[in-house]
């Protein structure tokens, strides 16, 4: 297996661009990371119940829906694939500068929209232009931009657990915004002035042509069921997320420093998980991949409920993240698989956008659950919501080529 995945990988060439723009996934996920970590700190400050601190991220997915098709269309449209990421490096940075300078609840709220915003825009263009240009290889490149965003997502919460132990949570904030300006300006100076489409088959095209064949995506029952199992694994890892930080502080009695880490190990897990994933879906293919780890992740969810012993804890959340986001390269993969080249930006938004729905209300819902039931019950909905997840797999019909648009 070592001796494959080191000819694969050796195969892989001019992965400069890979290296950037999995760089810069990082940055736009280490402003979400924080956002994790500063979660119970806000709530505390402003005394928000559980279900307005989970509005705070409904807030971010529900931003991150209409961010989605905006960015596919201009993806598509207009070819101009590392503009838009830019752009988006360049809104989440100033967003979470606001978010770092406010202390009113709507701003604080408009700011999250914006950096969910920004988030998701990120997608569309990066991994229409990864899967474009290594179409061979798109299950290990895009392996790699999805360690970029683990990196981001263990980075950021444990450097922002420890900033908080010196500092407030605004001006933890405020340093936050640093790796997202600093990549917007790796990505201006790099790969901006070469910013076209990477082949024929993806070069812009007119506003009724992108219409009809977005039309075309949505009939087709294989993408469609594959956004929809890509939704509720987003659901349950939002879950996951908001809750998890708040079960740490308010049920473990843990630390800033503590949750930080916790967090971080769950996306050292991902960072491990991802090339492995990445290439064996290449070998084997999609779907296999999928189901497994979405079914080990269910039951590792439930599990952790069960355990009080701090070493059994880290050992278990470990697991989960090694499970839990290795789905995530495979699924984008497994998108691209279906669809042409040109709607490669519009598959992804329709993708990610089915996510933001559900990601938007996964923290309402379970703020509303925890309110009433405690924050273990939260815990349980979501191993069930994986599960679901997992049994639409078996409904994702059978096809090795993209569908004719």
């Amino acid at each position: 297996m070592a001796s494959s995945t080191l000819s694969t990988i050796l195969r892989v060439r001019g992965q400069g661009p890979v290296l950037m723009l999995s760089l810069g996934h990082g940055a736009t996920h280490w402003i979400t990371g924080t956002l994790y970590i500063l979660l119970p700190v806000i709530k505390e400050s402003l005394g928000l119940s559980y279900a307005e601190a989970g509005l705070f991220l409904s807030c971010y997915h529900i931003s991150s829906f209409f961010a989605n098709f905006m960015t596919g269309l201009a993806v598509d449209v207009s070819g101009r694939r590392v503009l838009v990421q830019v752009i988006a490096l360049l809104v989440g940075a100033a967003a979470m500068l606001v978010f770092g300078l406010s202390s009113a609840f709507v701003t604080l709220c408009f700011m999250i929209g914006l950096m969910g915003a920004a988030n998701q825009a990120w997608h569309p263009g990066a991994i229409a232009y990864l899967a474009d240009r290594y179409a061979q290889q798109r299950g290990y490149v895009l392996s790699i931009h999805a360690m970029g965003a683990n990196a981001g997502d263990a980075l950021g919460p444990m450097i922002a657990g420890i900033l908080l132990t010196w500092l407030s949570w605004g001006h933890t904030a405020l340093i936050s915004a640093v790796p997202s300006i600093v990549m917007s300006v790796v990505l201006i100076a790099m790969l901006l002035p070469s910013d076209k489409a990477v082949s024929r088959e993806t070069s812009a095209m007119g506003i009724g042509e992108y219409f009809s064949g977005y039309a075309s995506l949505l009939k087709d029952r294989a993408v469609m069921v594959l956004a929809l199992t890509a939704a509720f694994r987003t659901m349950a890892q939002v879950g996951l997320f908001a809750f998890l930080p708040l079960y740490i502080v308010d049920v473990m009695q843990k630390s800033t420093v503590y949750t930080g880490a916790a967090l971080m190990i769950i996306q050292i897990g991902g960072l491990v998980a991802s090339p492995i994933a990445g290439l064996w879906s290449d070998r084997i293919g999609r779907r296999p991949i999928v189901f497994g780890a979405l079914g080990l992740s269910s039951v590792l969810i439930l599990t952790l409920t069960f355990i009080s012993d701090v070493t059994l804890y880290v050992a278990g959340i470990s697991l989960l993240g090694f499970f839990l986001f290795s789905i995530r390269p495979v699924v984008q993969s497994w998108m691209m698989d279906l669809v042409p080249p040109r709607f490669s930006g519009s598959a992804t938004s329709l993708m990610f956008g089915t996510q933001a729905i559900l990601g938007a209300l996964a923290p309402i819902l379970g703020g509303l659950v925890a309110d009433r039931y405690g924050l273990v019950a939260v815990f349980y909905c979501l191993a069930g919501i994986m599960l679901f997840a997992n049994a639409l797999v078996l409904f994702i019909p059978k096809r090795t080529i993209a569908v004719r648009i």
